[in-house]
């Protein structure tokens, strides 16, 4: 079973604890998600394998470490994902970047596939997805399976917020997916929205209210 990590670190406490409040205008708000993002991703990237390489200092020879095996990818469901790449990315420059976008049927309220594009190695690299929330986990659920079906073998799921019912059908559905959360709200209420949570993080990312 992969692992789930809800962040005690204070500084995404605190920040969190900013984006909740209604006040926040876009500006603001996308800001600190991007910070959000890096600060989770030192996080995430805690257990990435090392290796020994040798170089030479302005002194003499000795080995240092290194980022060992697999290169990283971030691939954000869109279109509140985007929100993250930012602050990913400022940790982790040489990762690449692919998008999944999904929208939900209204009729069957499944998530369907519009766009898809990946890293054309995606298959070898560590594949972050993320979104800022962690809902239902229809979309996060169908977004990790479209990667497997594409040949994806190493994925983890981050989020800023996220419902126990969410987590609940990630897990599920992925045993195999580690799974890094901001802050673990309390329910869903009847219109699917997290309690507390912070609205519409696509909505208040973008200014579409």
């Amino acid at each position: 079973m992969g692992k789930v990590l809800v962040m005690e670190h204070p500084l995404i406490q605190h920040k969190v604890g900013i984006i909740r409040r209604k006040e926040v205008g876009s500006k603001d708000f996308r800001e600190i998600i991007s910070e959000i993002a890096m600060y989770m991703c030192y996080e995430a990237t805690r257990d990435l394998k090392l290796q020994d390489v040798e170089i030479e200092t302005p002194i003499c020879k000795t080995t240092v470490k290194e980022l060992a095996g697999k290169k990283l990818a971030v691939v954000p469901i869109l279109r509140a994902g985007l929100g993250m790449v930012e602050g990913m990315l400022t940790m982790i420059p040489a990762a690449k970047v692919g998008h999944i976008g999904l929208y939900r049927d209204p009729d069957t309220l499944e998530p369907v596939e519009y766009y898809c594009k990946l890293p054309a190695d995606c298959g070898e690299r560590e594949v972050f997805v993320v979104d800022p929330m962690l809902a239902t986990g229809g979309s996060c659920v169908a977004a990790i399976q479209m990667l497997k079906d594409k040949g994806v073998k190493n994925i983890r799921f981050m989020c800023i917020i996220a419902a126990p019912e969410g987590v609940k059908k990630l897990q599920e559905a992925h045993p195999d997916v580690d799974v890094y959360i901001g802050a673990l709200d309390e329910k869903l209420n009847d219109h699917g929205y997290i309690v507390p949570g912070l609205g519409d993080a696509g909505d208040r990312i973008f200014g579409t209210k």
